[in-house]
C-alpha cells in the first residue's frame, strides 16, 4: 500500500511539474521542427493572419497536455497509461512548435493558458475515471475534432506561410495516429450529446484565443 501511494504521489508531482512547465512555455520538443529548414520570414500582413490561428493551435496543445496527464493519472491499466503519456510526449513537440512559430511571428501565446490548462485538466479527470475505454473513446473524438480543426486552418494559413503550414500539417497527421491508436486499443464511441457539447466548448476556446 505505501508503494502504491508513494507512486501516485510520484505521478502527481509530475503532472505538476509538467503543468508548471506547459503554461510557462519552457516545454522542449524531442522531435525537430517540421519548420526547420524554411524561411520563416513574412510581411507584416501575413504575419497578422497567421499569428492569432497559431496562437489557437499553441493552446489546442495546452489542452491536450492536461488532458493527456489528467487522462494517464487516472487509467486503470498500465498499457492504457502508457498510450497515453506517449501521447502527451507528442503532443510536447507540437507545443515547443507553435510556441517557436509564434515568437518567429512576433505574437505571444494566449493570456488564459493557465485557464484553459485547468480546465481541461479537470475534463481529462472526468473522462479517465469514467474508465480506460471511455476515456479511450474520450481521446479518439478529442483527436477527430483536432485534425477537423487543423485542416480549416490549413485552408485559412497565408499559402506563402510555409513554416505555420509544415507545423500543422505535421499536427494533423499525428492528431490521426492518435486516434486511430485509441480506436485499436478500445475506445468506446461516445453518445451524440457527449460530442456537440465538447464542439461546443472546443468553439468558445478557439474563439476567445484567436484574440487573447
Amino acid at each position: 500500500m505505501a508503494f502504491e501511494t508513494s507512486t501516485s504521489l510520484d505521478r502527481w508531482l509530475i503532472a505538476a511539474d509538467n503543468a508548471l512547465r506547459t503554461v510557462s512555455g519552457v516545454a522542449q520538443a524531442g522531435r525537430p521542427s517540421p519548420a526547420a529548414g524554411l524561411d520563416p520570414s513574412l510581411p507584416t500582413d501575413l504575419k497578422r493572419q497567421s499569428a492569432p490561428l497559431m496562437r489557437v493551435n499553441h493552446v489546442g496543445e495546452v489542452c491536450a497536455q492536461a488532458l493527456y496527464e489528467a487522462q494517464a493519472l487516472t487509467a486503470r491499466s498500465p498499457e492504457i497509461r502508457a498510450q497515453m503519456e506517449q501521447a502527451s510526449h507528442e503532443e510536447t513537440d507540437h507545443l515547443a512548435w507553435t510556441a517557436e512559430r509564434l515568437r518567429s511571428l512576433g505574437d505571444r501565446p494566449s493570456l488564459l493558458n493557465p485557464l484553459w490548462y485547468a480546465g481541461a485538466f479537470a475534463i481529462g479527470l472526468v473522462a479517465g475515471r469514467a474508465g480506460d475505454a471511455w476515456s479511450l473513446g474520450f481521446l479518439v473524438e478529442t483527436e477527430r475534432q483536432v485534425e477537423e480543426h487543423l485542416a480549416g486552418h490549413l485552408n485559412r494559413l497565408p499559402a506563402d506561410d510555409h513554416a505555420s503550414r509544415a507545423i500543422v500539417a505535421q499536427m494533423k497527421h499525428d492528431e490521426a495516429q492518435h486516434a486511430e491508436a485509441a480506436l485499436a486499443a478500445g475506445g468506446a464511441p461516445l453518445p451524440a450529446p457527449v460530442r456537440w457539447l465538447m464542439r461546443g466548448a472546443s468553439k468558445v476556446m478557439t474563439t476567445t484565443a484567436h484574440y487573447i
